[in-house]
């Protein structure tokens, strides 16, 4: 648009550049017969004087009151009125005429008279060149059009080209390409822009590995406590309590030992995060090829807590535990889970409030975990199942626990109030790992908490205080 604006004045001079030439040819014209008038009136002397101008200008030259009867040299184009204002002016006039201008030049040839010599131009004459230059320019114009075009293309494509990588490099660093770096090109914004990511990176891998390496050496450091605790459980007699002691303690070895391994492997950069983007919760995926009985792990770990309820006067009962329930979920996620359920019983109601643990298996494909007691309840279910958020004073890390492995299981949880004991009740719904072919799940899991919630009683033995 710039090279437009410089170009259209220039076409406008060159055609008024064409106009002044072609009046300057006629003023050239007219002092040849001027310089034979100011000598002789005789017309064949002023005929010669035309015809010595040479030419196809000769045609275009005539003059005007010649002599007292307005003898009359050449083909006359203006018209009276303008030679009678050329001769009052006594100077030259420049006067439309048709097809063309007139070039009027009035001369004192003596006694009063003053003839009045013409030149006639042409359009054609006026505009000779101009056509061709503007055809030029229009050239020229579309020639720096074109340039234009391909040199802002080609800085656009290099700075697009320098967004994409950025924009791709984050992209990959997001989905967990730990090792992603990208070239500092193009705009000076976008090199600092591809700078700062390739630090960030940097940055992000130096702390998930010294945070790796603080957690496998506070791990480490538990062993020196725990095999102390462990050669005191071996002094111990062999009584019941002596035996789950020294299982809990061996228990608890294997766990840290599992946390240092790995946490001693190295950083996989290469390799995308889970994918999240379904579940939208930073939940872990579904462990595919593991799985485990949620009856047998009811039973296992009841066998723990029993003794720790007995110790503060604790009701508590196993239903529903005879018969298997598959799940996907890991054995030791579920256990976990399990046992923050009934920690949390254990540690934040008072002693002597019953609890229950309930399994169900379902005809329409999934299996049900209810932990429930008689204590004060949970006043914020959906507050106490955001990680690290707890009214209690702890880390507020067990119910995400459970949420989790809700989640690992393809199904969820629900936090509500049991019907039975009146407190608390935990529900954990997992997708059953061996369906009946006639027992395909035809609703969500997100409807079955629902009725889950409508029908408290269902699936449950209501509970019974032992007599004291």
């Amino acid at each position: 648009m710039v090279a437009l604006a410089f170009l259209i004045p220039l076409g406008l001079v060159v055609q008024q550049l064409a106009r002044e030439r072609a009046i300057a040819d006629a003023e050239r014209q007219t002092a040849v017969v001027v310089a034979v008038l100011t000598v002789t009136t005789d017309p064949l002397a002023i005929e010669r004087a035309v015809a010595s101008t040479g030419g196809p200008a000769v045609t275009r030259v005539s003059v005007h009151n010649l002599t007292d009867d307005g003898t009359e040299i050449g083909t006359g184009h203006a018209a009276p009125g303008d030679l009678a204002r050329a001769a009052d002016q006594a100077a030259p006039v420049i006067a439309e005429v048709r097809d063309g201008l007139s070039y009027l030049e009035p001369v004192d040839v003596g006694s009063g008279r003053t003839a009045v010599v013409e030149v006639f131009i042409p359009e054609t004459e006026l505009s000779s060149g101009v056509a061709g230059a503007w055809w030029a320019l229009g050239a020229v114009a579309l020639g720096l059009v074109i340039a234009s075009v391909w040199v802002a293309d080609r800085l656009a494509a290099k700075i697009t080209m320098s967004a994409r990588q950025l924009a791709g490099a984050a992209s990959a660093l997001s989905e967990g390409y730990l090792d992603v770096r990208t070239i500092p090109q193009g705009p000076r914004e976008l090199a600092e822009a591809s700078f700062a990511l390739n630090v960030m990176a940097d940055r992000i891998m130096a702390l998930l590995s010294n945070e790796r390496e603080l957690v496998a050496d506070l791990s480490h450091r538990l062993r020196t406590p725990l095999t102390a605790l462990r050669l005191d459980a071996e002094t111990l007699d062999d009584s019941q309590d002596a035996e789950r002691i020294r299982d809990a303690i061996a228990a608890l070895e294997v766990e840290i030992d599992k946390l240092i391994r790995a946490m001693r492997e190295p950083i996989d950069a290469h390799s995308p995060a889970p994918d999240r983007s379904e579940r939208g919760d930073g939940a872990a995926p579904t462990t595919s090829g593991e799985g485990c009985d949620v009856a047998e792990v009811v039973r296992d770990r009841m066998m723990f807590w029993s003794a720790v309820a007995g110790d503060q006067e604790r009701d508590c009962k196993a239903v529903g535990v005879d018969e298997p329930a598959p799940v996907t979920v890991q054995k030791s996620e579920l256990a976990a889970a399990l046992d923050a359920l009934i920690g949390n019983v254990i540690r934040y109601t008072p002693q002597g409030v019953p609890f229950e643990v309930t399994v169900t298996r379902r005809d329409d494909g999934y299996i049900v975990l209810r932990v429930e007691d008689g204590g004060p309840g949970i006043p914020d279910p959906e507050r106490a199942l955001q990680r690290g958020e707890s009214d209690q004073g702890s880390t507020g890390l067990g119910l995400d626990i459970v949420r989790r492995v809700a989640i690992e299981g393809n199904g969820t949880v629900n936090i509500g109030t049991s019907a039975t004991l009146g407190g608390a009740s935990v529900v954990i719904v997992m997708a059953d790992a061996d369906p009946a072919p006639e027992e395909q799940p035809t609703t969500s899991r997100f409807g079955l908490v629902g009725r889950l919630s409508r029908e408290p009683g269902e699936g449950r033995s209501r509970w019974r205080r032992k007599p004291s």
